[in-house]
């Protein structure tokens, strides 16, 4: 598997935040947000190739059995059951953080944390269809097959609509497991956007998701 970044911090975000993970960020993407904090990536040759058991003799040396899956696109690459499977075995409990462009069945993950890509993920100069940023159908079943919790990135009121649609469109949700984040690459703008985000998720009923590593590492990427 061709693996971009391997590192060692808290979970920055949604029901877990602030747990000691061990990240494995898989290298490739299809979409282009314009907000993407981790563009460096997307390409499907951003990285080296390791086999999941060189990357768990390196996990041992970490005091967590957490392991967050994160990207690029996990989903996107064929093989991930059995590069998870590996991992599963040893005792981790793995979250697989996703878009959800395609359902997967049979992963060995504990939970899968869910990024859909609302309209202020497009960027005006690489434009990309609903379809292909949004899919409803691979989204609910993945809600079906896993535990799981919908993570919303937020960078303006209006995406508060666009939320609303996406969840109508998905029939009857769990609020608590629905986490509503601020878009922010730096400190200042996480802040300022939380205070508003906050209210309304008090309003709403649903969960306040944090981003602990723009708080605490104002954007650094591996943290």
């Amino acid at each position: 598997m061709k693996i971009n970044e391997f590192f060692y911090a808290l979970q920055g975000e949604g029901q877990l935040a602030g747990t000691p993970s061990v990240f494995i960020r898989l290298a490739g993407c299809p979409l282009r947000c314009r907000w993407c904090d981790t563009a460096y990536a997307r390409d499907f040759q951003a990285g080296t190739d390791h086999t999941p058991e060189s990357l768990l003799a390196r996990m041992a040396d970490f005091p967590t059995r957490h392991l967050v899956v994160t990207g690029g696109e996990p989903l996107a690459h064929e093989g991930l059951a059995a590069f998870l499977e590996v991992f599963a075995k040893a005792g981790y409990r793995i979250t697989l953080e996703t878009a959800a462009l395609r359902f997967v069945a049979d992963l060995p993950i504990s939970l899968i944390s869910i990024s859909p890509k609302l309209s202020n993920s497009v960027d005006p100069d690489a434009p990309v269809a609903e379809t292909d940023r949004l899919n409803i159908d691979a989204i609910g079943a993945l809600i079906d097959a896993y535990r799981w919790q919908l993570k919303f990135v937020v960078d303006r009121p209006q995406d508060l609509d666009d939320i609303a649609d996406c969840l109508g469109r998905l029939g009857p949700v769990d609020p608590e497991r629905i986490c509503l984040m601020p878009q922010a690459a730096r400190r200042d703008d996480y802040i300022e956007k939380s205070i508003w985000l906050a209210e309304y998720c008090l309003q709403a009923g649903f969960c306040f998701s944090p981003r602990l590593h723009v708080m605490l590492h104002n954007g650094r990427p591996g943290k």
